[in-house]
């Protein structure tokens, strides 16, 4: 009895020192993030982070124009409508971690990755006081539809897009800002991409009309866009190009809009008829292919078409075979015996 006594006291001891511990131990709770922290997951786009190693690459990559002594600033204007720049544009929309270059730009001007500076007419300027801020200057202007997400004291709100409302397929034209140099130091002939700007194109009551939204550095996006593979072929379905590869090797096509110049006119200003337009970016292209040429050494048979190669490399073959055979000299007749005079005629005198 005594014994049954003692295990019900030492019971009744341990529920009570566990109910005094319960009640020292702060309550646990799963750990969740707030709903502003949650939406800023959603809207990561994917795209890898910059390490100090794809830093140091885009340095290495940045072509210098200080040394350069002849330049020519080229604008053109591609559009994405036109299979050669199809890589660019499609898929409109994300599909398997793969984003057209809009998307690509969009997201991380979402994130605050990337600045973009204001589109001027006739004019970019790459300063502090140009920047555009992207809700005001970009949603609100373009008027897509997004959510705010109250943020702790101190920080901006965190956006909220839906993929559906960015406009990635009404991006149909870029402009491309590039520079035609040499740099004379390093006897370099080279291209180099400077700026972009994407046209969006908008559907109202006036009908379709262009927004260009801003100008975006070239420099800015390239680490990013330099590990976003592309498939530029449809007979070739391997993604062995990214979308840098696709500037910097100018596999794009784009028509010349506008070249820098000192009253700052468009070609169009110049040249209002089509006609004469066309004549003129034909003109220039051939002006930059031409200086190009100047700068180097180059065979007649490069210069000559193809045909005309033939031709003078037939000549030539003939003209040496003629030259290397050996040259047959005729023997000098002998000179005619000379004729002698015929002898009076004898009368033979017959003994009788």
């Amino acid at each position: 009895m005594k014994r049954l006594h003692y295990i019900l006291t030492l019971a009744g001891a341990l529920a009570i020192a566990g109910s005094v511990y319960a009640q020292e131990q702060p309550e646990r709770r799963t750990p969740r993030l707030r709903t502003g922290e949650q939406e800023t997951v959603k809207k990561e786009s994917g795209l890898p982070e910059l390490t100090a190693r794809a830093q140091d690459m885009n340095e290495r990559l940045t072509q210098e124009t200080g040394n350069a002594r002849w330049m020519r600033i080229i604008y053109r204007e591609i559009d994405m409508t036109k299979e050669q720049n199809a890589p660019l544009y499609y898929p409109v929309r994300p599909l398997n971690r793969t984003m057209n270059l809009f998307s690509s730009i969009f997201s991380l001007m979402n994130e605050g990755k990337l600045t973009a500076y204001e589109y001027i007419d006739g004019y970019e300027v790459f300063d502090d006081e140009h920047r555009i801020d992207f809700r005001k200057d970009v949603l609100d202007r373009a008027y897509i539809y997004y959510e705010e997400v109250p943020a702790a004291a101190g920080e901006e709100p965190a956006l909220i897009i839906d993929e559906s409302d960015v406009p990635s397929a009404d991006v149909r034209a870029y402009y491309v800002k590039e520079a035609w140099y040499f740099d004379q130091n390093n006897s370099v002939f080279d291209v180099k991409t400077l700026a972009l700007c994407p046209i969006l194109t908008v559907t109202g009551d006036l009908g379709e009309q262009r927004l260009p939204l801003f100008w975006l550095p070239y420099e800015n996006i390239r680490p990013y866009i330099s590990n976003s593979p592309i498939m530029t072929s449809n007979v070739n379905n391997a993604k062995t190009f990214t979308i840098d590869d696709y500037f910097r090797r100018r596999m794009f096509e784009g028509e010349i809009i506008k070249t820098e110049n000192l009253l700052n006119k468009t070609l169009r200003e110049y040249y209002p008829e089509p006609d004469s337009l066309k004549l003129a970016q034909i003109e220039i292209e051939n002006q930059l292919e031409t200086f190009r040429q100047s700068l180097y050494w180059q065979p007649d048979s490069v210069q000559l078409s193809p045909k005309e190669a033939k031709k003078a490399a037939r000549e030539a073959a003939k003209r040496q075979s003629t030259a290397s055979a050996p040259k047959t000299t005729s023997q000098p007749k002998a000179p005619a015996p000379a004729k002698t005079e015929k002898a009076a005629p004898v009368r033979s005198v017959r003994r009788r």
